[in-house]
């Protein structure tokens, strides 16, 4: 059922361009109230300009728990509560795994899961004590799909918050907290322009990594996805009892996650025999399917 004329606050990380901004935006056209965070919060002061005293800019850098707990209080203080804490922050390198810089894929980490992970964490004791709120985390189609190469880091940062909502959604399920992971395919933000860095990708990645970076930046359109419209989406369904847990955003994250699906389920139900066999109780040995071709 939808809800449309309740009035949240929100608290959104990585405010300052791309689905952030298009959601602090969406928000306050909604006639939301909005803290939102960003490492330069002096990005938003058009929109603090055009909103007033309805939208708070917070600095926060996510990889930084103390100053996860310190943003959600100054937002606490300044609304008085957060209905809906949204996980946007995060970017992504490209290189391949075996020529990937340690260093680089782990600040990638840094801030892609444990930035979630941190805000999330931060974000339980008030949720609790103000009997409940939802909490959107941004994951990635790559984040169910998977399989994109040269963005390694990025990729097992999406499934792994996947992977920590889940058991966030049941620990603060009597609470009133609600779980929801967005799954986006391509969208017209910054994602692929200046805030990815391209390292150098060696000849024999040529066919993997170099194809889906040449298709990326050679798509002088850009991607299909409106972030407007998803953030629109959003707020709407931000405003509704009856949720997802995962939503998947464009063309390309709702048919890649159907078929998907559909190929682990038939993989599934292939070796199920097979994986049955492994318990005591179960026949053993056991005929495994046909061995066929790659």
């Amino acid at each position: 059922m939808d809800v449309q004329n309740t009035q949240q606050t929100w608290f959104i990380t990585g405010s300052s361009r791309g689905f952030g901004r298009a959601l602090v935006r969406a928000a306050l056209e909604a006639g939301d109230t909005v803290a939102a965070t960003a490492r330069r919060p002096e990005q938003l002061d058009d929109l603090a300009a055009e909103f007033g005293d309805r939208i708070a800019p917070i600095a926060l850098d996510v990889t930084d728990p103390e100053a996860a707990k310190e943003a959600l209080e100054e937002a606490r203080k300044r609304f008085g509560r957060i209905d809906v804490l949204v996980n946007n922050a995060g970017y992504a390198n490209v290189s391949p795994i075996e020529t990937t810089d340690d260093a680089d894929f782990r600040d990638q980490f840094e801030t892609n899961f444990w930035g979630v992970y941190n805000v999330s964490k931060a974000a339980i004791p008030l949720l609790r004590e103000q009997g409940g709120g939802l909490v959107v985390q941004f994951s990635s189609m790559g984040g169910r799909v998977g399989g994109s190469p040269g963005i390694a880091s990025y990729q097992a940062a999406k499934f792994a918050i996947d992977g920590f909502s889940r058991v966030l959604r049941v620990e603060t399920a009597p609470f009133g907290v609600r779980v929801l992971v967005v799954e986006p395919s391509g969208f017209r933000t910054d994602w692929a322009g200046s805030s990815m860095t391209v390292h150098d990708v060696p000849e024999q990645y040529e066919t993997t990594v170099g194809a889906i970076n040449q298709l990326i930046r050679q798509n002088t359109e850009g991607p299909a996805g409106d972030p407007v419209r998803a953030a629109e989406i959003l707020v709407r369904v931000a405003k509704r009892r009856d949720i997802p847990t995962n939503l998947t955003l464009g063309v390309m994250a709702s048919e890649g996650s159907i078929a998907q699906s559909r190929r682990l389920l038939a993989q599934d139900e292939k070796w199920s025999a097979v994986g049955r066999s492994a318990d005591f109780a179960e026949p053993y040995p056991v005929t495994f399917p046909q061995d066929t071709a790659a």
